[in-house]
């Protein structure tokens, strides 16, 4: 397998990377192992020191135990590299809220920037939302050091809502500058999330017809197998709209939906995005479907309400589907359809985008044209067209032009999500995280509808584990202008007769 491009840190600093909360299960399984990827692809200099910060007392070796248990190690060359990754990481324990846990941090800090020679501080709060401001407010008092670069990754949720994310804002605000902070939403590091501008703007065939003058409805759907799996209590707080639709799905939804920018700088991308949202209203109750999982129906997967962390009736949705408006120019009239949901049938990230019906057709039984980007797994772009089906007769069938990446860019190292917004932190690279005024703009259009369902005033449909979800989803879907084709698709599929085929085209393929 061929290796990535060879890139390092910002040429300019070597980091310090400290993690805060690093006992939790997000830097056990997402933080930590990022890192080491990025070390092992030569992103990381190999001087970068790491220090883990929890409450939770542990030696290094219990810290070690714990910080491997989620990294893949696939060869014997990974297990000498991860020997070298752990020499690089230690581990202090502490309060979140005490200014001398702090100190003794800064003195650890400063002893290896001494050994490393780094001049920059990365500081990763893997940390529940509750203490985001006693421990920025405790780096800031302890661990910030002018003439010292500092940069502060801060993870989602971003409040609950428009008035709790503007004291949010406004609270790290007055420690950190907007330049020295980065919101995480990895649904941005994802590979094909961040192919969509190329997708959209390097490829002419796809200018002239992205607007409502071609497009009749777009779909962005998140589907996972699994339920709440013991977290029900923490789930309960937010609820599947908070969780996934407001940031993931939306951004998703921005990329999309956004206008060219000026340039590839972050604040010229950013401001695009922030426009878009600024055209969509308020999500009306009339636009929304919710639903509850119930247990399966061999028994075996409880039901969201079975779990003893869930308080009893609660009516928090674990599947939500939405549909947004974008009142401007090139929207106008083009139904933006977010689904969401837990405990469903398969696990998939997908944008379906709809073209309208073919006008004076002269054919029957047409499907529509549609672009389907698999986002996760599988990473795909398929473009679904009509085409006449082979033998005498003139009988249209679906087909499609298919990129799956496993067979276009079978060498290819797509990395993780973090491996990706990591680098771009340590780059000071601002393109793939949220600003305050996006995140502002986002939760001025579900604000609404999250106090209307908090209030119980939405009846969440119950659905099955294991099933496509609540009844009328489908209805939703058609209502918003969604139209599935009676003619049989079947996905493409990659087998050896393919590839096959394939090489063969590269064999009559004419030398140059």
């Amino acid at each position: 397998m061929s290796e990535p491009a060879k890139a390092t840190q910002d040429n300019k600093h070597l980091y310090t990377v400290i993690v805060l909360g690093a006992s939790g299960d997000l830097a056990k399984k997402k933080t930590f192992p990022a890192l080491f990827g990025l070390y092992k692809n030569h992103y990381l200099d190999a001087n970068t020191q790491i220090i883990g910060y929890a409450r939770t007392k542990m030696d290094q070796s219990t810290f070690e135990g714990h910080i491997s248990k989620y990294i893949k190690i696939k060869s014997d060359e990974d297990k000498v590299t991860l020997s070298k990754f752990l020499k690089l990481c230690s581990y202090q324990d502490g309060q979140y809220d005490k200014d001398q846990d702090f100190q003794v941090l800064e003195k650890e800090i400063e002893k290896l920037e001494k050994a490393s020679g780094a001049t920059a501080r990365l500081f990763y709060m893997a940390l529940p939302p509750s203490v985001f401001i006693p421990v920025a407010t405790s780096i800031k008092h302890n661990n910030y050091k002018k003439g010292v670069t500092t940069r502060l990754i801060v993870e989602k949720p971003f409040g609950m809502d428009l008035e709790s994310s503007r004291k949010l804002a406004k609270d790290l605000g007055a420690l950190f500058t907007e330049e020295e902070i980065y919101r995480i939403d990895h649904y941005l590091g994802k590979e094909m999330v961040k192919n969509l501008m190329i997708l959209r703007f390097a490829n002419v065939i796809f200018g002239s017809v992205w607007n409502r003058h071609c497009i009749d409805n777009i779909q962005i759907t998140f589907k996972e197998k699994i339920g709440t799996a013991g977290r029900g209590g923490y789930f309960d707080e937010f609820g599947i709209i908070r969780d996934v639709m407001q940031n993931h799905l939306l951004q998703i939804l921005t990329l999309i939906a956004m206008e060219p920018p000026v340039s590839l700088g972050a604040e010229d991308v950013r401001d695009e995005k922030v426009k878009v949202l600024r055209y969509i209203p308020p999500i009306a109750k009339t636009d929304v479907l919710t639903g509850q999982y119930t247990k399966s129906e061999d028994g075996k997967e409880p039901g969201y309400l079975d779990d003893p962390t869930v308080p009893k009736g609660s009516k928090t949705p674990t599947y939500a589907a939405a549909t947004l408006f974008i009142q401007n120019e090139r929207w106008t009239g083009v139904p933006f359809i977010l689904k969401c949901g837990k405990a469903l049938d398969q696990q998939k990230t997908e944008i379906r985008i709809q073209f309208k019906e073919v006008p004076g057709n002269m054919f029957t039984n047409l499907a529509r044209n549609e672009i389907v980007i698999r986002v996760q797994p599988n990473e795909a772009v398929y473009v679904k067209i009509m085409n006449k089906e082979p033998g005498l007769g003139m009988k249209t069938v679906i087909s499609d032009l298919d990129l799956s990446y496993s067979s276009r860019f079978d060498n290819a190292v797509i990395p993780e999500a973090y491996e990706s917004l990591i680098l771009d932190s340590l780059n000071g690279d601002h393109s793939n995280f949220v600003r305050d005024d996006e995140l502002d703009a986002a939760w001025k259009i579900f604000t609404p509808i999250l106090k209307t369902i908090d209030q119980g005033e939405i009846e969440p449909i119950p659905y099955t584990f294991g099933s496509r979800g609540p009844h009328g989803v489908t209805e939703f879907v058609a209502k918003h202008g969604y139209q599935r084709s009676n003619q049989e698709y079947v996905w493409p599929s990659h087998s050896e007769a393919s590839v096959a085929a394939k090489g063969q085209d590269q064999k009559v393929k004419p030398t140059p």
